[in-house]
């Protein structure tokens, strides 16, 4: 069984990227340096990822038992609250633009800057290369479950991220620390679990740093590098064989961002987040407005492939790809990363950034994934064999417009740069969780993760990226245990603020 989800999970990778760069070979016999860290890591690292990714038979398809503790979250969660990921979502626009700000409030960022620092850790790859796997594997189909599985992790988004800013930290500088680590230590001591608590928060602390520097990290510099090699001449590229350069240049704009902390990171996603979105989103829309008469043709294949038997499968991959392989393919939905991000925000209503969370996955999920799926389809570039993941998204929108694969590969480093930037956050906050909110362990932390950037563009270190993304996937197990025995604070939360807006108590713009 584990044999079969490596196995799947190899297919995926292979589908999804064109492999990581490698340095100049080694002479013959020799092995090169990132062979030699391969080798060393392999066997713990496969056994881990076995563990993590083993599956169990659904209807013939290998379903990752992962998946399923991450999907069976998000719609019991969804009971649990009175589907609260719609019924809210006019309440949660309107927090956004800022109807219930107050400036006095305690913490970071607004409303608006939390959500695009959490957006900029998962909007990338998984809207461009993910949708693409998902359609080629499993036919139009696999779109409505993709978009099903987001309307899902809406109402988990709303229910950590509620928590993460009723628990959070925050020091007398106005520094924000916040995340699973601490609702997770402090919320099931109010239980009578402080044990429990304190041994969770641990261990996702730990799998979060690990994630970080991976996923998070080398795998998005390493992404990044091969894009820009493809558009600057290939083998010819100045940075073909020279990883390093592109590497320490990546590291350089980063550690000018992260030196400042979230406010600085938010102000640089603030902007950079809805940049990305409007131009990949004006792209979609211009392609769709010209084809406006074959939607509704597109729109019926989506839904009649969604229950056939090819487009169940291509469905569960697609969502595997979009929320569970790739750290920039997901919503993050269930994993405790944005948590972290959302905690920082201005606000003394914690509800209030758990509604302006669950936002993430329509977002990402539904509106995202959508046009590029019906993009995908309409143009009809998923019949294409000899294209995949991002080729074929390119080659779909390329179709109609030309030079649109040249701003693709613009938008691939971009966001990889925004998704570094949002997940050194996530790894600090872990990292000092662990050894205290010293400016020693603050540094030393930023120091590893610009190293890691440059080993990102230099070394193929397949290993080291497998064992961080099972390690991110691995974050959800402590983070969802906490999530169910502390649901009940989330809701009273909610009904309480309901309640108070109802009576007049809670009203548009407080303290303005």
């Amino acid at each position: 069984m584990i044999e079969k989800a490596r196995a799947l999970w190899a297919a995926v990778a292979t589908a999804c990227m064109s492999g990581f760069t490698t340095v100049v070979p080694a002479a013959a016999g020799e092995s090169s340096l990132d062979q030699r860290i391969n080798e060393t890591i392999g066997p713990f690292t496969d056994a881990f990822s076995g563990i993590i990714f083993s599956a169990i038979p659904v209807n013939g398809v290998d379903f990752p038992i992962i998946v399923m503790w991450l999907i069976t979250a998000g719609v019991l969660l969804t009971f649990y609250t009175r589907f609260t990921n719609l019924r809210q979502m006019g309440l949660a626009f309107r927090i956004v633009r800022g109807d219930y700000d107050d400036p006095a409030d305690k913490g970071e960022v607004t409303h608006f800057q939390a959500l695009s620092a959490a957006l900029s850790g998962t909007i990338g790859l998984g809207n461009i290369a993910g949708v693409a796997v998902a359609i080629g594997l499993g036919g139009p189909g696999a779109t409505f479950w993709m978009i099903v599985a987001g309307l899902f992790g809406m109402t988990t988004k709303f229910v950590e991220c509620t928590l993460a800013t009723k628990y959070r930290k925050i020091r007398a500088d106005g520094v924000v620390s916040g995340g699973p680590m601490y609702y997770l230590k402090q919320g099931l001591a109010e239980k009578g679990m402080p044990r429990l608590g304190a041994s969770l928060a641990v261990i996702f602390a730990i799998f979060c740093v690990c994630g970080s520097f991976g996923g998070g990290n080398m795998f998005q510099v390493n992404q990044a590098l091969q894009q820009v090699e493809a558009i600057t001449g290939g083998t010819e590229s100045l940075f073909y064989g020279r990883g390093w350069i592109f590497g320490v240049l990546m590291a350089g704009f980063v550690a000018l961002v992260i030196i400042g902390g979230i406010r600085s990171i938010a102000r640089v996603t603030g902007k950079l987040v809805p940049i990305m979105c409007a131009i990949y989103v004006a792209a979609a829309i211009t392609i769709l407005v010209g084809h406006a008469s074959e939607i509704p043709a597109a729109i019926g294949a989506i839904l009649a492939g969604a229950f056939s038997p090819e487009g169940i499968g291509g469905g569960i991959v697609g969502v595997l790809i979009q929320g569970f392989r790739r750290a920039t393919f997901s919503n993050e939905a269930g994993v405790g990363s944005a948590p972290i991000a959302h905690a920082a925000v201005k606000t003394n209503e914690p509800v209030t950034e758990g509604l302006v969370a669950l936002l993430e996955p329509f977002i990402d999920t539904v509106v995202i994934c959508t046009m590029t799926a019906l993009v995908i389809v309409i143009t009809g570039t998923y019949q294409q064999t000899d294209l995949d993941g991002v080729s074929m998204t390119s080659a779909a929108f390329g179709d109609v417009i030309s030079w649109f694969p040249i701003i693709l590969s613009v938008a691939v480093v971009l966001f990889a740069f925004s998704t570094q930037i949002t997940w050194s956050y996530y790894g600090l906050k872990a990292w000092t969780y662990l050894l205290g909110e010293t400016r020693l362990a603050e540094l030393s932390y930023k120091v590893l993760f610009c190293t890691a950037t440059v080993i990102g563009a230099s070394l193929s270190l397949d290993k080291v990226v497998d064992f961080s993304d099972a390690a991110i996937f691995a974050m959800s197990l402590p983070n969802l245990i906490g999530v169910y025995i502390l649901a009940p604070v989330a809701r009273k939360e909610l009904q309480n603020f309901l309640a108070r807006i109802k009576s007049g108590e809670v009203t548009v713009r407080m303290g303005v």
